[in-house]
């Protein structure tokens, strides 16, 4: 007479796996987590779905004379820099 074959329990054996492989199984879902949340962001950071004739709906604004006037009385980088005179009578603390 034979002996009958033992049957598998699937369930036993998934829980096993899982069991021992549970940290690598960890790690495996959270690098590909972090992958595809990569790659989404990545889509949208060079998705150029505006086109080219979009136009903002933000208004420049206007500028009056007297800041403009400011604005052209800067220095250039191009430009020499003349150190500032202190008044007499006075130590510059930052200079040594």
């Amino acid at each position: 007479m034979r002996t009958p074959l033992p049957t598998i329990n699937p369930l036993k054996l998934i829980t096993f796996m899982f069991g021992r492989y549970h940290f690598t199984i960890f790690i495996v879902l959270i690098v590909g987590c972090l992958i595809g949340a990569i790659i989404l962001l990545n889509t949208i950071v060079t998705d150029s779905s505006l086109g080219d004739g979009y136009t903002s709906a933000i208004n420049a604004g206007s500028i009056d004379q007297a800041t403009l006037d400011r604005l052209n009385t800067l220095h250039e980088s191009n430009e020499s820099y003349t150190l500032p005179s202190l008044p007499s009578g006075r130590i510059n603390p930052f200079s040594e």
